[in-house]
């Protein structure tokens, strides 16, 4: 890597240089005949900056020489690949700090935080046919359902001195996960704290190094070797990735250069006290810079598909988790700067990536998910909050009191086409008391179950692409635990194997009928046939194309465990109603199709039900959910 140029030192400070991390960081390098390393940083205020190496025990200094504005650099021979280091930074107010690398592209394992010298060059992909096919303009029109892993308690190994915590590899994780998720169905995983952080109770969140994967797992290449090997399995990638803040560590961001560097100069904007860390100023040029490279980084560097962006909300509002906060420049608010930031990032990867960006967002905002001019922000998807929060807390209640609160479970309907959504029930459901998904509905241990896969099936058959996080597929009982593997012994069991079962069995429904999936912003695709029957706790509705009936589902949901004997379902046509799926399909006696030899057919008589000229009528079981293609 060479010198650091003008036009780059224009680019990073204008906040359109979207690869600085070429030029930036640790580089392997020839000079001057030499072999060796160059290194550059941004430290604008800094009065001295030099680079310390453990090559020589860390007492030799060589200090860096400042180029451009506010950007350091040395080239330093035979420092090499594997090197640690770390840059020493004499601050503005004459305070001597030894930081990390912002754009190291290696850690040490933590408690130790020096960066790593890591090439960029030399992995050798085998993806090419998956990345020929990827196209960030289609995503809408594909099947999406993403499961949600944090590596480190997916699955442990041996607890040894060769890893006290028992931390599988990223290619043996590449190996058994591909498996796992092939076998399940799911379309996509999105991985938990991959960008290196130091502290496991974060989870990620708090993330110290935005151009490292985590050396929990492994090396840059072990990671790489996750990605290609979950393409060439046919499996997309995404990355948890956190633009809003960052921890106040003393190695790395903060007050980097002994002055509000990444953070703002403003104490109101600069932290945000709820989590104790520091809030990224996206006003500053350079900032963009930093974080749209890191995005391009992981999309160009590692093949990820797509990163899911989390906190959009506390980068959307200036008063986000802030007693006290400082109105925009109109008095409101708005953070305008953060939302310019995000309209930058999605327009870049959009337009110049196959990757695409999911928004985390709880905000109120209109157009997360829009690209025309205004507030709308241009992510691919943000996440359903409103669904995951709504029909969460229906079925946390009695049965007997569901009945009042049915228009909890309905009106999810009614927005469900306002943005591109993913309809989660992620890991922040199933932690700090919230009790896991299936211990969340009341009743005994059938009762349970039952509500579970009714649950799954109507987030399948509603309107949105889909993500489970680990455990849920089985029914774990206990909540997540950071520092432990998920139960696994509880899929042999057989109630937990039943829902996996069911699991398994809605994903290759959700992939084998495009009603499910495409159009998701046409709201012809979907029809209540009865949204109003609340006292029997039970919801019916259609999916469809645009179009017609061809290939249309009809859909019927009970979340009560009372059996329903005669039940009455409005149907848009006369004919023979198949039924492709029953919550019972895969109880012994439970009637499926793979038991007594075939599917079974419901005839539709004319006969006007809810408010439509055909019925159909059959018998609904307690917590049973069915499915079923309407005639052709």
């Amino acid at each position: 890597m060479g010198a650091f140029a003008d036009f780059d030192d224009y680019l990073f400070h204008d906040g359109t240089d979207y690869e600085s991390y070429r030029v930036f960081g640790a580089h392997p390098s020839c000079e001057f005949g030499l072999e060796g390393t160059r290194f550059a940083v941004w430290a604008p205020h800094a009065q001295h900056v030099a680079v310390i190496s453990a090559k020589t025990g860390w007492n030799n200094e060589y200090p860096m020489h400042r180029v451009g504005t506010g950007i350091w650099q040395v080239f330093i021979p035979h420092v090499q690949d594997g090197d640690a280091y770390r840059y020493v930074v004499v601050g503005a107010d004459g305070v001597r700090r030894y930081k990390a690398d912002p754009y190291a592209f290696r850690s040490e394992l933590r408690p130790a935080n020096a960066s790593i010298v890591c090439s960029l060059d030399g992995y050798e992909w085998g993806d090419a046919d998956y990345q020929a096919a990827c196209d960030n303009g289609t995503v809408l029109e594909k099947p999406m359902a993403i499961y949600e892993v944090h590596l480190g308690s997916w699955k442990k190994g041996f607890k040894g001195s060769w890893d006290e915590d028992g931390y599988l590899n990223y290619r043996e994780l590449a190996e058994q996960l591909s498996e796992y998720v092939n076998y399940m169905g799911y379309t996509h995983v999105e991985l938990m704290g991959i960008c290196e952080y130091p502290f496991d109770l974060s989870w990620g969140y708090q993330v110290t190094g935005y151009f490292a994967p985590t050396s929990r797992y492994g090396t840059p290449d072990d990671f790489r070797y996750f990605v290609d090997t979950m393409h060439r399995n046919g499996i997309g990638v995404i990355l948890d990735w956190v633009p809003a803040h960052y921890p106040k560590d003393e190695f790395g961001l903060a007050y980097f250069d002994g002055t509000p560097q990444y953070e703002s100069e403003d104490p109101l904007r600069a932290e945000f006290p709820e989590w104790g860390t520091m809030a990224f100023d996206h006003g500053k040029p350079e900032v963009r810079s930093f974080l749209i490279s890191s995005a391009f980084y992981w999309i160009r560097e590692f093949h990820v598909d797509a990163l899911r962006v989390d906190a959009v909300a506390a980068m959307i509002y200036a008063n986000y988790s802030r007693s006290e906060w400082r109105p925009n420049r109109y008095g409101g608010y708005l953070n305008l700067e953060g939302m310019d930031f995000l309209r930058q990032l999605n327009t870049a990867v959009r337009e110049r990536t196959n990757g695409y960006l999911i928004g985390e967002d709880s905000s109120t905002e209109w157009g997360i998910t829009s690209t025309e001019e205004g507030n709308a922000l241009g992510f691919a998807l943000k996440w359903n909050m409103g669904w995951m929060n709504d029909t969460l807390s229906y079925l946390e209640l009695d049965p007997v009191y569901r009945q009042y609160h049915h228009e909890q479970l309905v009106h999810t309907i009614d927005y469900a086409f306002s943005e591109n959504f993913v309809l989660v029930l992620s890991h922040d459901e199933v932690v700090y008391g919230k009790k896991s998904l299936v211990e969340k509905s009341p009743g005994g241990v059938e009762e349970k179950y039952g509500c579970l896969k009714t649950l799954f099936t109507h987030q399948i058959c509603h309107p949105g692409k889909k993500l489970l996080f680990m455990g849920q597929d089985f029914a774990q009982n206990r909540e997540w635990v950071v520092a432990e593997s998920i139960d696994w012994h509880l899929a042999d069991d057989f109630g937990h194997r039943d829902i996996m079962l069911t699991v398994r069995k809605l994903l290759a429904l959700y992939k084998e009928y495009p009603v499910l999936y495409s159009d998701s912003r046409d709201p012809s695709t979907f029809e209540w046939v009865n949204r109003n029957d609340f006292w029997r706790n039970t919801i019916s509705y259609i999916r469809r194309n645009p179009w017609n009936y061809d290939g249309a589902l009809l859909v019927i949901c009970n979340f009560s465990p009372m059996r329903i004997d005669g039940y009455a379902c409005g149907a848009p046509l006369p004919g023979a109603y198949r039924r492709v799926f029953s919550t019972y399909d895969t109880l012994p006696g439970g009637g499926g199709p793979e038991e007594i030899g075939g599917p079974i057919d419901l005839v539709a008589v004319q006969d006007e039900c809810d408010g439509r000229e055909y019925r159909v009528t059959f018998d609904l079981r307690p917590y049973e959910s069915l499915v079923l293609q309407l005639p052709a």
